[in-house]
C-alpha cells in the first residue's frame, strides 16, 4: 500500500470548508423546514382514542404492582361485555389513503425540497470542486471493503482503505453533525438528516392510517387474557424483615 504526506494547505482549504459547509447547510435546513412545515391538526377523538389504547397497554404490561382489585377495576371499565370502552365505542373504518390528501402531497414535497435536494446539489458541488483529494486517514486499519465508502471518487487500488476522499469526508459529516445539532438546536431538529431518513423508512408503506376498530379489537382480545398476579405479595417480609402478622394478611386478602 502506498504512503502519503499530505499538505498541510488540505486542512484549511478543504477539510474545514467541507466541514463548515455542511455544518451552516444543516442549520438553514432546520429553520426552512420549520417555516415550511404546516402544523398538523389532531381530531380529539383521534387523541382519546390513542390515550385509551396507551391506558390499556400500560394496564397489561404493569398490572401486576397495582391491588388485584384496582386491576379488576379498569379491566372491567376496558372489557365489560356491555359496558366496555373497547366493545362500546363505534369506530368508522380505516381512514382514507392520505396519499390522495394534497395537504400531505404537499407536506412531502416540502420534505424533498428541505431533506434530499440539499443533500444532492451540496453533495455533487463539493465532488466537483474538491474532486480527487485524499484529505485524512482514519486512526486505525480497515479491510478493503470500506474503500468504496471511504475513497469515492478517488480510484487507487495501491492506497490504503484509511484513507479518506473529499467526497467520502461530505457524507461522513453529514451523518456525523448529529450531536452537534443536537446540542445547539435541541433533539427534535430539522437538520439530523440521519433521523429525518429514519422517520422516512418507518413511516408505514403507502401512509395508511391504522383502523381505530381493529386496534380496539386486538387490544380487547390481549387485555382479555391477562391475568393478575400480584407481584408485591412477600414484600412485606423483603422490606421490613419479618413475618406478616394477622392483621396484616387480613388488610392484603381484603384490598388485594
Amino acid at each position: 500500500m502506498a504512503e502519503l504526506l499530505l499538505d498541510s494547505n488540505i486542512r484549511v482549504w478543504v477539510v474545514l470548508p467541507i466541514v463548515f459547509i455542511t455544518f451552516f447547510v444543516g442549520i438553514i435546513r432546520h429553520y426552512v423546514s420549520l417555516l415550511l412545515t404546516s402544523q398538523k391538526q389532531v381530531s380529539l377523538q383521534s387523541a382519546s382514542d390513542t390515550q385509551a389504547l396507551l391506558r390499556s397497554r400500560y394496564l397489561r404490561e404493569n398490572g401486576r404492582y397495582i391491588p388485584r382489585q384496582a386491576f379488576n377495576m379498569r379491566k372491567h371499565y376496558f372489557n365489560d361485555e356491555e359496558s366496555g370502552f373497547f366493545k362500546t365505542q363505534k369506530r368508522e373504518g380505516a381512514a382514507p389513503n392520505p396519499m390522495t390528501d394534497p395537504s400531505m402531497l404537499t407536506d412531502m414535497l416540502k420534505g424533498n425540497l428541505t431533506n434530499l435536494l440539499p443533500m444532492i446539489v451540496i453533495g455533487g458541488w463539493i465532488n466537483w470542486t474538491f474532486s480527487g483529494f485524499v484529505i485524512t486517514k482514519v486512526p486505525f486499519p480497515l479491510t478493503l471493503r470500506f474503500k468504496p465508502m471511504l475513497q469515492r471518487g478517488v480510484e487507487l487500488g495501491s492506497l490504503d482503505a484509511s484513507w479518506v476522499s473529499s467526497a467520502s469526508w461530505y457524507f461522513l459529516n453529514v451523518f456525523g453533525l448529529r450531536s452537534v445539532y443536537s446540542l445547539i438546536l435541541g433533539e427534535n431538529n430539522a437538520a439530523d438528516q440521519a433521523k429525518l431518513m429514519q422517520q422516512q423508512m418507518s413511516q408505514p408503506m403507502g401512509g395508511q392510517l391504522p383502523d381505530p376498530a381493529k386496534a380496539f379489537k386486538a387490544e380487547w382480545e390481549a387485555l382479555e387474557i391477562v391475568n393478575h398476579k400480584w407481584a408485591l405479595e412477600n414484600v412485606e417480609e423483603e422490606l421490613i424483615g419479618r413475618t406478616p402478622t394477622p392483621e396484616d394478611i387480613y388488610i392484603k386478602d381484603k384490598y388485594c
